[in-house]
């Protein structure tokens, strides 16, 4: 895919747009140096053509057979690495990311996205219920009931910073609104707008291939917060998916909310990822958790949002042995280039305020660059948690404060005092579980996913993930934002009662034509 198709404009349906005269640059991270083209910002105009071709495109797409939307998620696949490296390349000057850890994750956008064509091909998604009527029933007769998941309409997708493929313009959010029969309007990311606008052309170049309408996908540039608000308050989007900070996610939700018809956002904002630290691992592999821990914290340069912010670790010696090797391998740590000045900006002031706080020790932190993230741990306890409740707010990148415990008491309050996480990690024995029922039970109530012996970082996409959680970590903990599940964010529940069976959709019908798994009479079969 040739440079020359990065053009710095909106595209909006098959259509390229640059009527606003302000523009912006990307900037390569690692060196400081601007990347052309310059990027034309969106305006209104463009904003409400946008969301008006998705809207009008909306009733045609929700009707499309799944075997049409399949093929058009695989074309998505297809063009994502006929790209080749022309793609990885510009996303490396955008980002900085190593260029081995975006073929990794271009594997995985790719591997996910056909992942979701077959699950589309198959059908049950849609989670078909049936209850037969009965006539002779007494008192009243029952009447016939069926159900299933139909598509909501537009959908707004913020593109993440951190993963500019898996989590972007061809992440997860587009390709699972795709797959109910959503259109999709996308807002790139600002930090890598050329890997956007090449994805972008992607898209639309496969929305072509399928024979589809072009407005089903449009993606819009900016850096400014108006774009984005001015997407979210349309009158024609249906619902929001967003990836990045609280107080972004946040904005976009209160802007959905003061909407004269409220819509979901689905926002997956900010965790510290708690690890408890259990006397008997420490005992069995003191060695390991320090250096899973720090490889964990510094992976990505700390920019993941299953990133260990906090560790709990008890007093005592065996403690005192195992903060020990976690010194070691935190001061081995190569420091690295973050994805953008903004959030190594935040970083540092992140890091500043857990050096200020009284009670609050640095343990140890890596030299480097100061345009580089140095790997920091500080150490504290849980008095002064209890009365620093900023140590319990996330800093986006390779920190994190360990919190010395006397007791499973402690342990339990910590658990209790944290908010929505979207995970929570327990290293132990087997028989050390069943002796913190308490713990595990406060955690449970706390997080999406629930580790052991395990490190948060890295996310396997498969069914049965759930990457939510309780708030801040997530808008709606009801939902995940990772893996084949996440297409419920996008669908709605529609219940027939009483229609001829042939005006049924297929997935309804007696004869259950596409032999999907239904739930007939309370009972889940694929029988007719």
């Amino acid at each position: 895919m040739p440079t020359a198709r990065i053009q710095g404009k909106q595209l909006i349906g098959a259509e390229g747009s640059a009527t606003n005269a302000k523009t912006f640059v990307a900037t390569n991270p690692g060196t400081g140096t601007p990347l052309d083209p310059p990027f034309h910002e969106a305006n209104g105009e463009e904003v409400d053509r946008a969301m008006t071709l998705a809207s009008e495109s909306a009733e045609f797409f929700s009707n499309t057979s799944y075997e049409t939307r399949a093929k058009l998620l695989e074309a998505i696949a297809d063009g994502l690495m006929d790209a080749g490296q022309e793609l990885l390349d510009r996303c490396h000057a955008e980002t900085a990311l190593p260029m081995n850890r975006l073929v990794g994750e271009r594997a995985r956008t790719v591997n996910q996205t056909r992942m979701f064509a077959e699950m589309i091909r198959e059908g049950s998604w849609v989670e078909a219920k049936i209850d037969h009527g009965d006539a002779d029933r007494t008192p009243a007769p029952k009447p016939d009931v069926r159900s299933m998941l139909i598509s909501i309409g537009p959908v707004v997708v913020f593109g993440a910073s951190n993963f500019p493929l898996a989590i972007s313009v061809a992440g997860t959010d587009t390709t699972t609104a795709f797959a109910a029969g959503c259109p999709v309007v996308c807002k790139a990311h600002p930090a890598h707008p050329g890997t956007c606008e090449m994805i972008g052309n992607i898209i639309a170049d496969a929305v072509k291939a399928t024979g589809l309408p072009a407005g089903i996908f449009s993606l819009l540039q900016g850096q400014s917060h108006e774009v984005g608000h001015a997407l979210v308050e349309h009158p024609a989007t249906a619902a929001v998916a967003f990836t990045g900070s609280i107080a972004g996610g946040r904005a976009l939700f209160d802007t959905a909310n003061r909407r004269r018809n409220p819509i979901p956002v689905y926002a997956e904002m900010g965790s510290i990822n708690p690890v408890f630290v259990l006397p008997g691992a420490i005992e069995e592999r003191a060695e390991q958790i320090a250096q899973a821990f720090i490889g964990s914290l510094t992976m990505g340069v700390g920019q993941f949002c299953t990133n260990p912010g906090l560790i709990l670790i008890p007093s005592g010696e065996q403690g005192d042995r195992l903060i020990q090797l976690i010194a070691a391998n935190a001061a081995a740590a190569a420091p690295g280039t973050m994805l953008h000045a903004g959030i190594h900006d935040a970083f540092n002031k992140g890091v500043a305020r857990i050096k200020e706080t009284s009670g609050v020790q640095l343990l140890s932190q890596t030299e480097g660059p100061s345009d580089q993230a140095c790997c920091t741990i500080a150490v504290t306890d849980v008095a002064t948690l209890r009365r620093e409740r900023s140590l319990m707010e996330e800093i986006f990148g390779p920190c994190s404060t360990i919190v010395r415990y006397e007791n499973a008491d402690e342990m339990v309050e910590v658990a209790q005092a944290i908010e929505g996480q979207l995970t929570a990690t327990l290293h132990g024995s087997d028989s050390e579980l069943s002796e913190h029922p308490s713990l595990i039970r406060s955690l449970e109530t706390k997080v999406g996913r629930l580790i052991f012996n395990g490190f948060p970082t890295g996310i396997e996409v498969c069914h049965a993930m759930v990457h939510g959680g309780p708030y801040p970590a997530t808008s709606d903990a009801h939902f995940t934002s990772i893996g084949p599940a996440a297409i419920k964010r996008f669908t709605r529940p529609l219940c027939f009662q009483d229609f001829p069976n042939d005006h049924l959709p297929p997935e309804l019908q007696d004869a259950n034509p596409r032999c999907i798994m239904r739930m007939v009479n309370g009972v889940y079969t694929r029988e007719s």
